[in-house]
């Protein structure tokens, strides 16, 4: 049989077009492929809006565009992965939400964006972000996850995307029980087991264990990212308060901002190394709120340095003082803060 160059250079753009990345695992202190052993580091973009839109006035599920040509924008910033944080009350069409963007409609829309990602062969980590107990609507960040939907929330999205381990869950995007502690037993204890471990919080708190049950109860494989205290920037007691993993595939997640607490160098050497030469570590976000990218490029050189995965914070067209952003519009276009994580992933990529 016969074929035309022509049709062999479309096979072959076609191909690359709709591959989508291997499945990974957690390999002693480090994300493997799963297909081929390497191991993979992680360097992506937050991408925030479906955590919000759907609880604000506008009737919206995305906050800016979710199409091809958006992705492909973000692909010239030669990233891999991406960060796509979820409302729980959207995501379970509760709480009188409308169903035309909740429920249903939410979970098709967010499973639409997630396979757009993955046939440009960019990694998802899906992101449990606004929560809210009761009859409350979740329209902020609350310490704990709860009790009343965040277990249903994780037995709902793993069987949903179970079967792909190309997506990571990462559980509850920023603890801060006992008023943001740093380092507390009592903080650690709440954040591990919830319920009456958590006498600070007026509500009943699901702990990181209820999460990581929930997910392995159905049957889901995925890597489980888990930040610590204070925000997700304390690894202080992180591995001694660490969660039972009946398939010891977790991973650890880091927030870190110049305005942190560990925001430099000797806090990084002190509680963040110890943990990243047990488990993977992964910079869920990261930024600053000064338009610069003087911290973070410290930051990335530090994580570099010892194979921690990282995604800035965000790819959103706000004002990168107060975002803090990385763009200036869905072409690409970056602030002062995003040109340094743009022009680094360019340096790398051709090491």
């Amino acid at each position: 049989m016969r074929i035309s160059i022509s049709l062999l250079l479309l096979f072959s753009l076609l191909a690359i077009t709709n591959s989508t990345p291997n499945p990974i695992k957690v390999s002693g202190n480090k994300l493997v492929d799963k297909v081929t052993g390497q191991p993979v580091v992680l360097h992506g973009v937050d991408r925030s809006g479906t955590e919000f839109a759907c609880v604000q006035p506008g009737n919206l599920i995305f906050n800016g565009p979710n199409d091809q040509n958006s992705v492909s924008a973000m692909k010239t910033w030669n990233i891999n992965s991406v960060r796509i944080p979820l409302n729980e009350d959207c995501w379970l069409g509760i709480n009188g939400l409308p169903s035309s963007v909740s429920g249903a409609a939410y979970q098709s829309a967010v499973s639409q964006f997630v396979n757009l990602f993955l046939s440009n062969n960019i990694y998802v980590i899906l992101d449990l972000h606004w929560t809210a107990a009761g009859t409350n609507i979740a329209k902020g960040q609350d310490p704990m996850p709860n009790t009343d939907h965040s277990i249903d929330f994780w037995k709902s999205v793993a069987p949903f995307f179970k079967g792909n381990d190309a997506i990571i869950f990462d559980l509850f995007n920023e603890p801060y029980p006992n008023s943001g502690t740093w380092n507390d037993n009592g903080a650690w204890l709440c954040w591990r087991d919830g319920r009456g471990s958590c006498p600070s919080l007026n509500y009943q708190a699901a702990g990181m264990q209820d999460l990581v049950t929930a997910v392995r109860s159905v049957g889901a494989s995925n890597v489980l990212m888990l930040g610590g205290l204070a925000w997700s920037n304390s690894f202080a007691q992180w591995i001694t308060y660490l969660p039972n993993d009946t398939m010891s595939n977790l991973a650890a997640s880091w927030h870190s901002y110049n305005f942190n607490y560990c925001n430099n160098n000797g806090c990084w050497q002190q509680y963040v190394l110890p943990v990243a030469e047990k488990y993977p570590i992964i910079i869920g976000e990261m930024g600053e709120n000064d338009c610069q990218p003087n911290y973070i490029n410290s930051l990335m050189a530090f994580a570099d340095q010892n194979k921690i995965s990282y995604l800035g914070w965000t790819w959103n067209n706000w004002d990168c003082d107060s975002g803090p952003a990385l763009i200036t519009d869905y072409t690409g276009n970056p602030t002062g803060f995003g040109a340094g994580l743009k022009n680094h992933l360019a340096s790398i990529a051709h090491n």
